[in-house]
């Protein structure tokens, strides 16, 4: 096996991985810098994220709100995001030729709508800098040297003074991270969408509300909560409300055994006695029209349909009609809908994991390992992750760059 020496080895073909080596050698272009890659393609999380237009960031430009959005690393990340965040990156990408938009809900994306557009930049900015990249490289051992490092690859040997670790989510990067004494946090899901099989949402598919939501745990206490656009789905349910609650009770949700209650408020903040009181002024009011046939509360027209089902009110059934019991039923099937999940299902384009290194052992003023002095980890490798809107990305982007400036700086003496 030859043995090829750089001063720097990233490990990991993906966005932090490219953005380190990138930042790196725009720092400090004498620098000797290679990525390896254990696959044949590079960057495949970009290509498919954001439904194949890259999510690249999240329009939050006040770090302390930035940090509120990672149930692992809120703290840590806190310090980081001052040094680069969000307008770092979009001026980052602009002066690359890249211009980013901001959608409604505060995901930014490229203009062109195609993650390719971001791959490219990538691309082209190794290639100008030269730095090689090599791919079908699956790292098999890293060994401390006196004054360097070794990673053994399937095809050969590398020494390199510093080592950057950005591989994500990757089980056999974490079991050698473990023998080099590195406590690993053990990875579960973090961004998945619930499994529910429930005769009232069967047919909705594709709808979505604004809703609030709990999770129940043992004598009915309340163990999650969250709020925002909920979307029913063919296996059961998704959107925002549903991933901020799949991140934020990662941990709690796996001891669970994902098998548990939750209660959907469809009318997000109303409660029943409110929204039983709304339901008899409205019976006063249009005590001729059918119940099922016009939609209450911005409720969508096919939800209200199977809400007022599910109450026990007849499709023809005016509010002239209806009984207090049946007006009881339609107020609690609004505000207290209980739903049983039973699993979960997770995206390829968005699947994040918790768990990774511990944060504890990481120095978060330049990313390098506590327990190994040139040892530097950025993304997701450690045990940071986000919910779901560009918030991961701009963690590979902040702690990239970060890794960059510490090393350019040390190298540079």
């Amino acid at each position: 096996m030859d043995t090829k020496a750089f001063d720097v080895i990233v490990i990991g073909g993906g966005a932090a991985g490219f953005f380190a080596a990138i930042n790196l050698k725009t720092k400090a272009p004498k620098l000797k810098v290679a990525i390896l890659e254990r696959g044949s393609q590079v960057l495949t999380k970009v290509k498919i994220s954001g439904g194949g237009r890259c999510n690249v960031t999240h329009g939050e430009f006040i770090p302390s709100e930035l940090s509120k959005n990672y149930p692992r690393g809120e703290k840590e990340l806190l310090g980081p995001f001052h040094t680069f965040m969000t307008g770092d990156t979009l001026a980052w990408f602009e002066d690359r030729g890249v211009r980013i938009k901001m959608e409604e809900d505060g995901r930014m994306f490229p203009t062109s709508n195609t993650s390719q557009t971001i791959i490219d930049c990538f691309l082209n900015e190794i290639s100008t800098l030269e730095i090689p990249l090599l791919k079908e490289h699956p790292v098999k051992e890293i060994h401390k040297l006196e004054n360097s490092w070794s990673i053994t690859t399937t095809k050969e040997t590398f020494l390199a003074q510093k080592i950057v670790i950005a591989t994500g989510s990757n089980p056999k990067i974490w079991n050698i991270l473990s023998a080099l004494k590195h406590t690993i946090v053990a990875p579960v899901a973090s961004l998945f969408t619930f499994n529910i099989k429930d005769q009232r949402i069967l047919e909705l598919p594709g709808v979505s509300a604004q809703v609030s939501i709990k999770v129940m745990g043992q004598k009915g206490k309340v163990v999650l909560q969250s709020e925002g656009p909920l979307l029913i789905t063919h296996w059961g349910m998704s959107g925002p409300a549903i991933l901020k609650l799949s991140a934020w009770g990662a941990r709690i949700l796996e001891t669970l055994d994902y098998t548990f209650t939750i209660v959907v408020n469809w009318l997000m903040y109303k409660n029943h006695q409110e929204v039983l009181e709304d339901l008899l002024q409205l019976k006063l009011k249009n005590p001729k029209q059918t119940i099922a046939k016009y939609p209450q509360f911005d409720v969508p027209k096919r939800l209200w349909q199977s809400i007022v089902k599910t109450s026990g009110i007849a499709t023809t059934e005016i509010w002239a009609d209806i009984s207090k019991n049946k007006l009881q039923n339609l107020s609690q099937q609004l505000t207290q809908s209980y739903f049983e999940v039973s699993g979960k299902s997770t995206f390829k384009e968005e699947f994040v994991t918790a768990g990774g290194v511990a944060l504890e052992e990481v120095n978060f003023k330049t990313f390098e390992s506590k327990i190994h002095p040139n040892l530097y980890f950025a993304g997701e490798v450690i045990n940071v992750d986000a919910i779901t809107g560009g918030f991961n990305f701009q963690n590979a982007w902040t702690s990239a760059y970060i890794v960059s400036k510490a090393i350019s700086q040390e190298l540079k003496q």
